[in-house]
């Protein structure tokens, strides 16, 4: 199917399965519900918030089965499934052995574009490791500079449902997408896409880090325009060489370094594209100054770049690359600068849930006593420790898994004073910010980039985020 064509399926008396309430599952069960299909949904919790969900549904006529997740209902035509369902889940196994398909929330919007009778809106893709949301919320600022109208939606938290089925009307959208998306996303075809990096996240969902990277993959599929990678991360360049793409479709890198022909990169300071110009051998052109990019760390450099080369590809013209990298503000606890006491930054990275992110904002200081710490995932720490030894003035640890950093520390950096917090209340955090006081000099950043997920203390990286941020308040009030 071409990255244009709009494809109709008759839904009337259809008999579909949507796996699980929340963000996707709705708006998913209510699109086809309209549409005429007999749509049951099923979900595994069944607590007081489900229940009220289900309520609302069932109001409209929608078969809800609460704690009943992991069996499929009798006369199944299709699945559409929320994007964190492991695909060994028995509902998923009992589809796939009775021969009907399985469509995530970004499958089922893609294939109900134009649905509503105006033209469907192309799609700008970005995947990767990290960096999807701040290099979508970019590319979504500089496409608004350009006067488009468009939206970041998708892995974001907002709806693609929402976006293709609303009343607003949309010259492109900017999509984020998650490896968990893609894997149920058989027939998305963008009209460009990006994988921003790769590095080993979510295996105990996609089984290898192969599945993982075959899944990131998918993305470049159909692409008509531009597959973007990152240069210096030579498996995102093996997907595209691997992917099934429109003729005419280019390879477009991206580089913190000088470019070559078909790449941007950065040359004293300067952005430059040396892919969308007439003669990509002899001519650059400027798009913005490396001072245009909030913050100006390496990694969100790179994204800068990723995110201006698809829209280059959609043709937005040098000038709104530049306007919008300057109008964009990235969201909380990414890189996010809380305060200065006593010449002694603090930098809220609680985003930084794994190694490879962390790996990039610790790259991004000088001298750093880090706060790390939390649920590993199954990561292991010797290399991002090895990489950001020199850099470590002092080290402390928080979380369930904080032995694993404490021992490739050891290893890797034993002259490195750490602090091992023996506690996992979500007050540790205002202990864990006093210690890295007491370790810090005039200079150092205190950087928490934690490495790790939240779920062990803290609801979430944003709480974990807002706790930080809270305990370096209170001490700059007790120190001025």
């Amino acid at each position: 199917m071409g990255s244009q064509e709009v494809s109709t399926v008759d839904w009337q008396g259809k008999h579909v399965t949507v796996a699980g309430l929340g963000v996707s599952g709705i708006p998913a069960a209510r699109a086809l519900h309209e549409r005429g299909a007999i749509v049951t949904v099923v979900n595994d919790g069944d607590d007081e918030r489900a229940r009220a969900q289900a309520a609302e549904l069932e109001a409209l006529g929608i078969t809800v089965r609460l704690g009943d997740g992991a069996t499929l209902p009798p006369s199944t035509e299709l699945v559409v499934t929320a994007p964190g369902w492991q695909p060994d889940k028995p509902l998923f196994l009992a589809a796939a052995e009775a021969g009907v398909d399985i469509w995530g929330d970004v499958e089922l919007a893609w294939r109900l574009r134009g649905d509503n009778g105006r033209k469907a809106a192309p799609w700008l893709a970005v995947t990767g490791t990290n960096g999807k949301t701040t290099t979508v919320r970019m590319l979504a600022s500089i496409l608004e500079a350009a006067g488009l109208r468009t939206a970041a939606v998708g892995n974001i938290g907002v709806s693609l449902l929402d976006a293709v089925l609303g009343e607003q009307e949309y010259d492109v959208l900017a999509v984020e997408l998650s490896s968990y998306q893609l894997h149920w996303a058989p027939s998305l075809r963008a009209h460009s896409a990006a994988v921003l990096n790769l590095a080993p996240d979510h295996l105990d969902w996609h089984g290898s880090m192969e599945a993982y990277a075959a899944d990131k993959g998918r993305v470049y599929e159909g692409n008509t325009v531009a597959c973007v990678y990152n240069a210096a991360d030579p498996a995102t360049e093996d997907l595209v060489r691997e992917a099934d793409v429109e003729e005419g479709c280019r390879a477009i890198g991206f580089t913190l370094g000088t470019p070559g022909p078909s790449q941007l990169g950065v040359v004293d300071g300067i952005l430059v594209d040396r892919a969308f110009v007439a003669n990509r051998q002899k001519q650059a052109q400027e798009l913005a100054e490396v001072s245009d990019v909030n913050p100006p760390a390496p990694h969100n450099i790179a994204n800068a770049l990723a995110a201006a080369a698809l829209a280059r590809a959609f043709g937005v013209e040098p000038a709104a690359v530049r306007d919008g990298l300057r109008a964009f503000r990235p969201d909380a606890h990414r890189i996010e600068h809380v305060a200065d006491i006593g010449e002694v930054a603090y930098v809220d990275d609680s985003k930084a849930t794994n190694t490879h992110a962390t790996e990039a904002s610790l790259a991004a200081y000088d001298s750093i006593v880090w706060i790390a710490g939390g649920l590993a995932k199954g990561a292991t720490f010797d290399e991002l420790v090895t990489g950001a030894a020199k850099r470590l003035r002092g080290v402390v640890l928080m979380g369930a898994d904080r032995a694993l950093i404490r021992e490739a520390l050891t290893r890797h950096a034993p002259e490195v004073p750490v602090v091992d917090l023996d506690r996992t209340d979500t007050g540790a955090m205002s202990e864990a910010v006093e210690h890295a006081a007491r370790l810090a000099r005039p200079g150092d950043t205190v950087l928490l980039a934690p490495a790790c997920a939240s779920m062990d203390m803290f609801t979430n990286y944003n709480k974990r985020g807002e706790a930080f941020a809270d305990a370096v308040r209170a001490r700059a009030e007790t120190s001025a």
